[in-house]
């Protein structure tokens, strides 16, 4: 059975979610409020995109970028400057990447010439390469986005929601939301929760309202924490989004969200489901993910320029069937 919005409103539906949060707020960030696998059913049904853009759709919540979006983006650069999103794909193995870059090359001559040729092995969802999560790379209850079964994933291929549905690329209004400025901390500790409260607080502060297709980048200072502590296994503790922020993102109908993590706080707060933003998002929502991104650069550039809005640009490659891509996205100011 394919999951359908409810009649209950969207906006409704957040100030239930914050009800249930509230009495945390005043408690330590890392502090999570009572979830189980029962609220999280509930919440994907009632918060469910299918069928919103047609029985067939495989865009999901990239449909909100619209023409006139685009125009506006496009508006916003006006310095000309250009910061890479992306970090260099990794090529030593380590806690956090299981699956390290193999890459060989050869020199070899060709019809007189002589060429460098490279061959790359890349398995990059996880913990360590920036990349899309496509709306085929996450299951639930046998479902894909859309009510699409989980039998359509076949060993050569995905059948619907591929990655190359995203062929078109990412063209929108990006947005940081750098969570560690906003609390004037130098990063948020692993297994702290950002919230609604920290979203909201940061317009706030800002005067930024997060709109309809914004591609939404919150910063947790991950990777700075990690230059200037050490690592650490990132599947036991991380700070991320809390489920909750899925209402919100909801609400606000946000094209896609990405982080300098995989968007989530570990532990989730809910046993035995250590990815409820994944599954919220890229299920129910349809909205696909962008996980491991460099912000650091990006941070240090909207800071000094004290802009926080940029035009954000990324293009997937075009793998019939794939399930994500390696990532490259671009900030332009």
């Amino acid at each position: 059975m394919k999951y359908r919005a409810t009649v209950l409103p969207v906006s409704m539906l957040l100030v239930t979610v914050l009800m249930l949060d509230r009495p945390h707020v005043a408690q330590a960030t890392d502090a999570l409020p009572p979830l189980t696998t029962t609220t999280l059913e509930q919440w994907m049904a009632s918060l469910s995109n299918w069928g919103r853009w047609g029985e067939d759709d495989e865009l999901g919540t990239l449909n909100l970028i619209t023409a006139e979006k685009r125009r506006q983006a496009a508006a916003l650069v006006t310095a000309g400057v250009s910061v890479s999103l992306a970090f260099d794909l990794a090529k030593e193995a380590s806690a956090n990447n299981e699956f390290p870059l193999e890459h060989s090359l050869r020199v070899h001559e060709n019809d007189g010439g002589v060429f460098a040729e490279d061959t790359y092995t890349l398995r990059y969802h996880g913990f360590a390469h920036s990349h899309v999560d496509a709306l085929c790379h996450i299951f639930h209850q046998g479902k894909m986005y859309n009510g699409f079964p989980r039998s359509a994933v076949k060993p050569d291929g995905a059948e619907q929601l591929g990655v190359q549905a995203m062929k078109q690329g990412i063209f929108t209004r990006g947005v940081l939301v750098d969570v560690p400025w906003l609390k004037d901390l130098p990063y948020l500790e692993p297994g702290t929760a950002v919230r609604v409260e920290d979203l909201e607080a940061w317009e706030r502060k800002t005067g930024i309202h997060i709109a309809s297709g914004d591609v939404l980048l919150v910063r947790t200072g991950l990777y700075k924490r990690r230059h200037e502590v050490g690592s650490w296994n990132l599947t036991e503790r991380a700070a991320g989004l809390h489920a909750t922020v899925a209402a919100w993102l909801k609400a606000r109908d946000v094209a896609t969200v990405g982080s300098d993590g995989t968007n989530e706080v570990f532990p989730s707060g809910i046993e035995g489901m250590p990815f409820p933003i994944h599954r919220l998002a890229v299920v129910a929502l349809g909205m696909p993910l962008l996980d491991n991104l460099n912000l650091e650069d990006l941070a240090r550039e909207a800071q000094a320029r004290k802009r926080w809005t940029f035009l954000f640009v990324a293009a997937p490659l075009r793998v019939p069937g794939g399930t994500g891509s390696p990532l490259n996205p671009l900030a332009v100011f």
